[in-house]
């Protein structure tokens, strides 16, 4: 059998040194704790990063969210599972807020949170933290650093 890492996107949105994070449920039965994770999720067949980050930010926050850079590539084993998880980040601005959108399934609420609020929370993984980190150590590379190739 054939190994594939699993293909996520995620935005790290910051606004007067606050960050857009959600709320969700740890497990996919909605039962137990909640973490704190960024807008993120899996890239869909046929869909490119960009618009995979565009519409995990909407679907999970009801803002419409506008990438300018690539904050980082980041490759994570899951220490329980085993699954491989490669993840690209961007940055980028919102706008458009539309509190009617129900959002995705497990996602409880969102939040507008300090890096050291965030310290403080469970976190879904370690790359929130180091999206974060990246982010305000100012890492920015340009969208065409993950082109589609036609």
């Amino acid at each position: 059998m054939r190994w594939t890492p699993r293909v996520t996107v995620a935005a790290v949105i910051e606004n007067q040194g606050r960050f857009l994070v959600l709320e969700e449920s740890e497990n996919s039965a909605q039962q137990g704790p909640t973490v704190i994770n960024q807008p993120a999720g899996h890239l869909e067949d046929g869909e490119s990063l960009l618009a995979a980050v565009i519409r995990e930010t909407l679907e999970e926050t009801a803002w419409r969210f506008t990438p300018e850079a690539i904050t980082g590539i980041y490759r994570w084993v899951h220490p329980d599972k085993g699954h491989t998880y490669l993840r690209v980040t961007y940055t980028g601005s919102v706008s458009d807020h539309d509190p009617l959108l129900t959002l995705d399934t497990g996602i409880l609420r969102t939040h507008w949170l300090s890096r050291e609020e965030l310290l403080e929370r469970s976190l879904r993984s370690p790359m929130v933290m180091r999206c974060i980190d990246d982010y305000l150590a100012g890492h920015r590379y340009a969208l065409s650093l993950c082109d589609d190739v036609i």
